[in-house]
């Protein structure tokens, strides 16, 4: 009996010691070099590394299926980014829903909770582009489905609390990503992201316009707007010139009249989304347009709207947007009250005017009104943030009775920059504090009281730039 007691008494020993010794090694933080961990992920390769103090670089490429539901079909080198920081903290996983930067930068929440950054350039964008281009291949869940396949891969090295962000269309691509994969990530920040439920009814913008900044402001813009299509003949003249010095052209509009009109139609929505309300008594806006010169209409068009948008040259790197507004985003049209109809030959143009012809394209109604129900039902861990002067919040994404620790709120006076640095305090805080908790790295402080939170890292200048989203313009 006593024999039996020490056997087991023995055995129990050597188990705790081999456990003990099991989670000791366990608990080793992995030594190798971070480039080379990064560069073990299968599919993963080196373009370059940047140095950035406190911080490690990569611009990397991953090997993509061109079709998710078929990955033997094809792949495609997709390019991303890495801001190191540690494995120990979090990592937010910011898209544009364009071209990744290729300069370290560090975004709003990856700041807030002083963590990892993984940047990912959405596909079709050059040149993260399959070659030959499937465009039947570019929609919103072969996108997430990319987003899911990089998170998987790299979680194996960052293994804390993941949250996804973007502004303007990377907000969109954020919730789309949400909704085709919720369980990836632990919380969502989505910035300016617009949410067009039905295509074809936009009077939500045309109410906007009505009420947006001043009634000074808004009378002010709509003159000039107005002004240069009653002098279109002079101005069109010295489009032309324009467009010969710089070399354009204009196959895919159609004509140097088109893109004339469809620029100056942007004038007064380019206006609200990359300025402030101040900025219309500055000299780039003509304070009596009856009575500015040519030179001086012209001037103030191209600054905000530019004239070089709707030439071939300014359309081609955004072909793949203006592919999924007319598929399945969809896109604002607006009405113009303060402009007689004589004036407006075109109106606003749909996105299939943007898109080579050789590219076919089908409107899919049913897949934003897909997200929008999921949104309105399933939400959690979702922020969204808006600014009161934007259109593009115009028609904004709404939580329903079912979404859980979830927030929509918008910055008072903001443009199409909209953050969370620009709430009002008591939702700053809040939201602050729920992206601290989402990350798994809230102070005790914070979880107990939400004023108290603010960002783990110290604002870096040239790191935390914050620059208004301007891929995502009405036109580009």
């Amino acid at each position: 009996m006593r024999k039996a007691l020490r056997w087991v008494l023995s055995l129990v020993v050597l188990i705790g010691t081999l456990s003990t010794a099991g989670a000791a090694t366990a608990a080793q933080p992995d030594t190798t070099d971070i480039k080379d961990r990064l560069l073990a992920i299968p599919g993963v390769s080196l373009i370059e590394e940047k140095p950035y103090p406190g911080y490690r670089f990569f611009v990397l490429n991953f090997t993509q299926p061109v079709d998710h539901r078929h990955p033997a079909k094809g792949t495609f080198q997709q390019r991303i980014t890495v801001l190191h920081k540690d494995t120990s903290r979090p990592t937010v996983f910011y898209t544009g829903g364009y071209n990744v930067s290729t300069t370290p930068s560090r975004r709003e929440p990856t700041q807030i909770v002083d963590g990892n950054q993984v940047s990912m350039e959405y596909r079709f964008f050059t040149p993260s582009r399959p070659a030959p281009a499937d465009w039947t291949k570019l929609d919103i869940w072969q996108a997430a489905s990319d987003q899911h396949r990089i998170f998987k891969a790299f979680k194996k090295i960052y293994d804390k609390k993941w949250v996804s962000t973007g502004g303007s269309k990377g907000g969109m691509t954020a919730t789309y990503y949400e909704r085709f994969y919720p369980k990836d990530m632990d919380g969502v920040v989505a910035y300016v992201a617009p949410n067009d439920v039905v295509n074809k009814e936009d009077s939500a913008y045309d109410r906007f316009f009505a009420k947006v900044g001043t009634k000074e402001c808004r009378d002010r813009l709509n003159a000039v707007q107005r002004e240069a299509l009653v002098r279109r003949e002079p101005l069109e003249k010295k489009y032309a010139e324009f467009a010969a010095a710089e070399n354009l052209t204009f196959t895919t509009i159609g004509s140097l009249d088109k893109a004339y009109e469809a620029t100056v139609l942007d004038y007064v929505w380019g206006f609200w989304q990359y300025s402030l309300l101040a900025d219309c008594d500055g000299d780039t806006i003509p304070k009596n347009a009856k009575a500015a010169t040519d030179d001086e209409i012209w001037k103030s068009i191209d600054a905000i709207s530019g004239f070089s948008a709707y030439a071939d040259q300014g359309l081609e790197p955004y072909t793949p947007y203006y592919y999924q507004a007319g598929t399945q985003l969809g896109a604002p049209t607006i009405k113009f009250p303060h402009i007689e109809k004589k004036y407006i030959r075109y109106g606003y143009q749909p996105p299939r005017n943007f898109v080579p012809r050789d590219i076919r394209m089908k409107f899919q109604p049913h897949a934003m009104r897909d997200v929008d129900t999921w949104v309105r039902n399933n939400a959690r861990h979702m922020l969204f943030v808006y600014g009161e002067n934007d259109p593009w919040g115009a028609e904004p994404f709404h939580l329903g009775k079912k979404a859980r620790d979830s927030y929509v709120f918008t910055a008072p006076g903001a443009n199409h920059g909209a953050r969370v640095e620009g709430l009002v305090a008591s939702e700053k805080a809040l939201a602050t504090a729920r992206i601290l908790k989402w990350a798994g790295v809230a102070p005790a402080a914070v979880q107990e009281d939400a004023s108290k939170a603010k960002p783990l890292a110290k604002f870096d200048s040239k790191l935390d730039k914050r620059d208004v989203e301007r891929e995502m313009t009405l036109r580009p």
